[in-house]
Order: C-alpha cells, then structure tokens, then sequence
C-alpha cells in the first residue's frame, strides 16, 4: 500500500558553486511536482551563493531556507544535519547542488516512496564541455541522446518500467548521498549522519549502513527520478582513510545510532 506522503523537503547540499547552484534551482522551478520546502544546505560558501538563493526566493516565490555554517573544511554530514533540522516535512529528498533534475524529478521519487524503505536514485554523468555549455548559456533539455552524456542509459525515463529494478534489499553497495530519498522519522531514529566525518567520502555509506541495521530496506530507483551531474574536478581525499575507519567500526560493531549526529548538531 503506497504511503500518505503530507510534506516533502528537497535537501541541496552544497559548497562554492553559485553558477551550479542556480541551474539546479532552475531545474526545481521546472518539476511538475514541487517540493514544499527547499533546503540550502551551505557548507561555508562565499556570499554569491546566498545572493543565488535570495533570488529564487524573491523572483520564483520559492520556499527555500538557506542553512549556512563557516567554511572549516569538508563538513557535509554537520550542514545536513543542521538543515534537516529546519525542517518537520515527513519526507526528505537529497541532492547536491551539482545535480540538475529531470522535470518529473521529485514526482518519481513520491511515487517510489515506500515504509520502511529509503530509495536510492542513479545519475547521469556530464562530460566538462556540456557542463561548461549549460554553465554559460543556461539550462536546456537534457535527455539520453544529448551531446556530452557519459552513461545514457541512466538518462532513460520511462517510469512505468521503473517497477522493474525497485526490488527492496539489505545491501549498502553503491550508495550515493547526490541522489537519495528516506523518511525524517527514519533519519532522525539513527541520529541521521554521522558529525564525525569530516573531508570526502563514506558518509553517506556509513548513514546508509546505519539505516539497514535499524531494519530499513534499500530500493533503487532506475529510469525514474533522473538527475544529471555537471563536471567538476575531484574532491580531495586526503581523510578518506580515517572516513573508512569510521565506517568499517560501523559495520563491525551494529549501532545504528551514531553518538554525534542530528541531535547534536547546531
């Protein structure tokens, strides 16, 4: 039985990339299902990026708060969770704010939606000339055959087939944070992420992890809920070791509530 979904949140994280940052936007005022809270979740960026955001509130009338912290480094865990926080919608929706989204973006994620299930959606991989292209001149129709796409398949939105890869499981495999849906009542039953984390990497793994180990199922999201990622160099992965040690103590000692997360962020 499909669940009754009162409030859904779309969550962006994001650091330094106002020009990014606005095509997303442009892609959210384009959904034909619009999220009821838009939450910027800024991990310490400049102030083009909240002049980015106090447009699209005033021109668009959309319902965004910006959650803005100091820039002390790679905290994405933290910014999540402080602007989860802002927000009693009972359903959340994750992005980053390099991920431009299909038109039924947000209505695919609400019809996947299930108890007891987070959805992990896929995304589209843009080459750097098509970034560059929509950074320049604007937003333009994307789909599977445009110039620039490096994995057409994951571009193809044929919703009613979407049933076919939506097999719940208890795997953490390919978890990715860019693109992930849940439940607040889940994410706030494990703490939500883990504030110990600090630089790229394994966060969004070790969330997941946490969430299974509470008895929630994975769902995957494929030719539904489409999302395309603008190029941008690697992020440093100069604390991905001690990230992964932070994650294996997880996996190795079950408790899915993490001692610094949710509650503890302010």
């Amino acid at each position: 039985m499909k669940p009754i979904i009162k409030q859904v949140a779309l969550v962006i994280s994001t650091f330094n990339w106002p020009s990014a940052l606005e095509l997303v936007l442009e892609s959210v005022v384009r959904q034909t299902k619009m999220p009821d809270e838009i939450l910027v979740a800024d991990d310490g960026s400049y102030d083009a990026t909240r002049q980015v955001v106090e447009y699209y509130q005033l021109v668009y009338r959309l319902p965004i708060k910006h959650v803005w912290q100091p820039d002390k480094g790679f905290r994405k865990s933290l910014i999540i969770n402080k602007a989860i926080r802002q927000t009693s919608c009972d359903y959340i929706i994750q992005i980053d704010g390099d991920m431009i989204l299909h038109r039924s973006f947000i209505a695919d994620h609400l019809r996947a939606a299930r108890r007891d299930c987070f959805v992990q959606g896929s995304r589209v991989l843009l080459d750097a000339s098509l970034t560059k292209q929509l950074i320049q001149t604007g937003l333009v129709p994307l789909h599977p055959w445009s110039q620039g796409i490096r994995n057409r398949i994951n571009a193809i939105h044929l919703p009613l087939l979407a049933f076919l890869f939506g097999k719940k499981t208890s795997s953490n495999q390919n978890i990715k944070a860019c693109n992930l849906a849940f439940w607040r009542a889940d994410y706030v039953l494990v703490n939500g992420y883990n504030n110990e984390f600090s630089g790229w990497g394994w966060e969004d793994v070790e969330f997941a992890t946490r969430l299974l180990q509470a008895g929630c199922k994975k769902k995957r999201l494929k030719m539904a809920g489409v999302a395309y990622h603008l190029h941008h160099a690697s992020s440093s992965r100069e604390q991905l070791q001690d990230n992964e040690i932070l994650f294996i103590e997880t996996t190795k000692n079950p408790h899915w509530v993490c001692p610094n997360g949710y509650y503890q962020a302010s």
